[in-house]
């Protein structure tokens, strides 16, 4: 991840992942899917690069399983902090050209250290040993003010979407994050990922 100063490099992330980002002008009311508890699909959108091999190499982190022995959305979340926090605790950050020399790699972090996609694919594993289903888990793209192109990892339940974030062990709502979702994975076929566009520096105008 590489931190970002300004709006320009904000848009130079955005163009990166092949988005467009449309700032709201000033004064404009929010309404819609900004305001629904759970993210939605704007369109149909291109896999996060280093995404490609990840189903082949980890199957479950690309399965709809409907099926899980955790079913309550209360026992979903209190599983979900416990493992947000202690992978944050266990795993250091670090990128990926600097452990392994190439600019994208999603792996599993088994050597104690990892980026946020490295971060996120772990915790997915735990939750779904844990037994959550996996069609309740979504891994994100993100633009978060200061970092550009994060990856978390999404819980839905409910009453909406939480959001497990390398950055902070707090699981918030998707809204209180206060990033702009750009792409997730699809919510009936984990191998594909659609655009979102939802946040503060996003429309879908």
């Amino acid at each position: 991840m590489k931190t970002i100063t300004n709006t320009r490099s904000m848009f130079a992330a955005a163009f990166a992942a092949g988005l467009l980002l449309v700032l709201p002008a000033a004064g404009t009311a929010v309404a819609g899917p900004l305001q629904a508890p759970h993210l939605s699909r704007f369109q149909a959108g291109k896999a996060p690069f280093g995404f490609k091999n990840v189903c082949g190499q980890y199957p479950w982190a690309c399965s709809n399983r409907s099926s899980g022995k955790i079913t309550g959305d209360a026992e979903i979340m209190a599983v979900a902090r416990k493992i947000n926090s202690r992978v944050n605790r266990k795993i250091r950050q670090v990128s990926d050209q600097a452990q392994f020399g190439v600019r994208e790699r999603w792996t599993l972090p088994d050597s104690g250290k990892g980026d946020c996609e490295d971060i996120v694919l772990m915790k997915l594993k735990r939750l779904i040993e844990a037994g959550v289903a996996p069609n309740r888990l979504f891994m994100a793209q993100v633009l978060p003010r200061r970092v550009e192109q994060h990856v978390v990892l999404v819980v839905r339940t409910k009453k909406g979407d939480y959001v497990l974030d390398s950055l902070t062990s707090r699981v918030k709502t998707w809204k209180q994050t206060g990033y702009t979702f750009l792409k997730m994975q699809n919510s009936r076929n984990a191998r594909k990922w659609d655009v979102v566009l939802l946040g503060p520096m996003a429309s879908r105008k």
